[in-house]
């Protein structure tokens, strides 16, 4: 048995000639310069291809960009349809609209005029109602003078001693309108005007007196202080006075 160390018969033979291999013609196939060349190709190709897709893109957002166009000119013309047909219609509505005022403004104006023949035949009877109401004003204002004086004669009043504080004071008493008032008019209280006048209106329609209205305004306060006496002393002297007095001092100021 042969050693495992020992080499086999196939490796330990020695070649004893050139193969057919070797004998073989070499041929050339240019595998670099095709290789280059379909490098070359390559990156030509793909140049081509991402042209391609680059104009085709192009293309594509051109076309969205003028069918986007073409849209928003449809819009704006449907809208200006839009405008014209409700512009339209407006106007339509107006016309109708001054079609039926000038319709009333006719039947307005023929019922005025109906009016008017009518107040036209009334007229004369308005004259006679306003003159017979003007009658009945002036007899009441003559009864209400008459009413004022029985009021300046009434009994809680002296009379001698009242008219001596009418001349004494530049005053007169008037009817105020009611049966328990009486209204006391002063002249020469201005210095500047002696014609100007100043009235207060005397309520005795109670125990105590009052004064309800006066012209010019005087200050409350100071016009109660004035009755306040008047009630405690019951003497209308000290009223007479006191509401002169009141007046000559509002108008210096």
């Amino acid at each position: 048995m042969a050693s495992v160390f020992e080499p086999s018969q196939s490796t330990s033979r020695q070649p004893q000639g050139p193969s057919m291999a070797d004998t073989l013609p070499s041929i050339a196939f240019g595998f670099d310069d095709l290789r280059d060349r379909m490098a070359r190709f390559t990156t030509k190709f793909d140049a081509f291809i991402e042209q391609g897709r680059k104009r085709l893109l192009e293309e594509r957002n051109q076309f969205r960009m003028n069918v986007a166009e073409l849209q928003e000119d449809q819009r704006m013309k449907k809208k200006d349809i839009e405008i014209l047909q409700l512009k339209t219609n407006t106007h339509q509505q107006v016309m109708a609209k001054e079609a039926a005022e000038m319709q009333a403004m006719q039947t307005q104006i023929a019922s005025l005029t109906a009016q008017r023949d009518k107040q036209a035949t009334t007229r004369d009877a308005l004259r006679e109602q306003i003159a017979a109401t003007q009658k009945d004003i002036e007899a009441r204002l003559a009864a209400q003078r008459a009413h004022a004086a029985q009021q300046e004669s009434q009994a809680r009043f002296n009379v001698p001693e009242l008219d001596f504080w009418v001349t004494y004071l530049c005053m007169r008493i008037e009817g105020a309108g009611a049966e328990d008032r009486l209204k006391f008019v002063y002249t020469h209280v201005d210095e500047k005007n002696w014609d100007r006048e100043a009235w207060f209106e005397l309520c005795t329609g109670s125990r105590d007196y009052d004064v309800r209205h006066c012209r010019p305004k005087l200050e409350r306060e100071k016009v109660e202080r004035v009755l306040e006496r008047v009630n405690e002393t019951r003497e209308l002297s000290v009223l007479l006075k006191g509401m002169r007095e009141l007046f000559v001092e509002a108008l210096k100021s």
